[in-house]
């Protein structure tokens, strides 16, 4: 992507972000994330103003080009069209998203020059922030579900299909053993050894990590094994109770790097995967997305609490056995869990995947 900044439209982005009109200003950049397909960038600067103000400034820069979320093709450009929409009457003080000052689609790729959100995130976020990150979030969706019927016709938001096809891929995403055991295959050389000698045997049409659970080469504990196959074995009867609970507007990346604690309020970012869900789908993430293992079964014991509290000031809510939270993260992270501990090469008991799955499986039926 082109990281040359224009003038012109950085003037615009001052002027609306100051509501100054903003004639000169110096800029740098930093990388904050992206890829290949994503950039992101902190442009910060002095901007000059007609009356000869000079204005420190830090404003984001995110650019997107098009392409194909499995399961939700148009993610790609949809925080540029709830920019578009009217979402944002859903927000209050204590939980928005960043301002957007200037946006563009043109050609494939979406610009936007957005709000810089800045405060506490990621791990260093205590309890108490998570605990009134969640209270918000039920708050947020329980006022949309009870006074913003407008917002269910924002064409762009994700369909309440997309936890059951992000399930599916697990199952169903499937390369050739040749192609496995080829140098073009990245995998590491011990699984392509145990493709070799039979100890990992490919289950025709499934998915590497599905048929490695169900080989004798899995050297993860059988009651784990058994757990997560358990979920396979039962996801008809478990979506369909999912898909009795209340529908929810889903921010479905609701993970602790994208909340942010900023003056005691509730800021969050990327909203590129938004789409209507189930109760269970971001309090499930927000459990154990990016979390120590050590910290799942209080958050589930006080943000879930939270969170309900949020809810059932605008709605009926179920009680929280019956929103399948547990059984909601192993549908949305226990392959993952597995992967990582497959995937890593020892067979280390300090392993994120294995001790997160062996917590799980304590905080479903008790400890051993």
């Amino acid at each position: 992507m082109n990281n040359i900044v224009k003038h012109e439209t950085l003037t615009v982005v001052l002027s609306k972000m100051f509501g100054k009109t903003i004639i000169n200003a110096t800029h740098q950049s930093e990388q904050l994330h992206g890829g290949t397909l994503g950039d992101v960038q902190l442009i910060s600067g002095i901007a000059e103003t007609a009356n000869n103000e000079k204005l420190p400034y830090k404003v984001v820069w995110k650019r997107q080009k098009k392409w194909e979320r499995p399961g939700d093709p148009n993610s790609w450009r949809r925080e540029y069209d709830l920019y578009q929409s009217n979402l944002a009457a859903a927000f209050t003080p204590a939980l928005r998203w960043p301002e957007c000052y200037h946006s563009q689609l043109r050609d494939g790729n979406i610009e936007l020059w957005i709000e810089y959100i800045d405060g506490v995130s990621g791990s260093n976020l205590t309890i108490e922030m998570l605990e009134q990150a969640a209270l918000e979030l039920g708050r947020f969706q329980g006022r949309i579900n009870k006074q913003h019927d407008d917002l269910r016709n924002i064409s762009c938001l994700g369909d309440t299909g997309f936890l059951g096809r992000e399930f599916s891929q697990w199952h169903m995403q499937s390369f050739t053993y040749d192609f496995l055991i080829s140098d073009q295959c990245q995998m590491w050389g011990f699984m392509k050894e145990m493709l070799k000698n039979g100890s990992i045997q490919l289950v025709d049409g499934k998915s590497f990590e599905y048929s490695f659970l169900r080989s004798k080469g899995c050297n993860l504990p059988e009651k784990l094994k058994r757990m997560i196959v358990d979920i396979d074995e039962r996801k008809d009867e478990l979506f369909n109770r999912l898909n009795n609970l209340p529908i929810v507007l889903c921010h479905r990346d609701f993970w602790n790097e994208n909340i942010f604690f900023t003056d005691g309020v509730t800021r969050l970012i990327d909203w590129d995967t938004t789409g209507w869900g189930s109760l269970s789908e971001d309090i499930a993430s927000l459990i154990v997305d990016g979390m120590d293992v050590e910290r799942f079964e209080e958050n589930y014991n006080r943000l879930v609490p939270a969170y309900l509290k949020g809810l059932s000031e605008y709605m009926d809510v179920p009680a929280a056995g019956e929103m399948f939270i547990l059984e909601t993260i192993l549908i949305k992270f226990g392959y993952r869990m597995a992967q990582e501990y497959m995937f890593s090469g020892t067979h280390d008991e300090n392993n994120w995947g294995l001790k997160a799955l062996q917590k799980i499986h304590e905080m479903l039926y008790g400890k051993d």
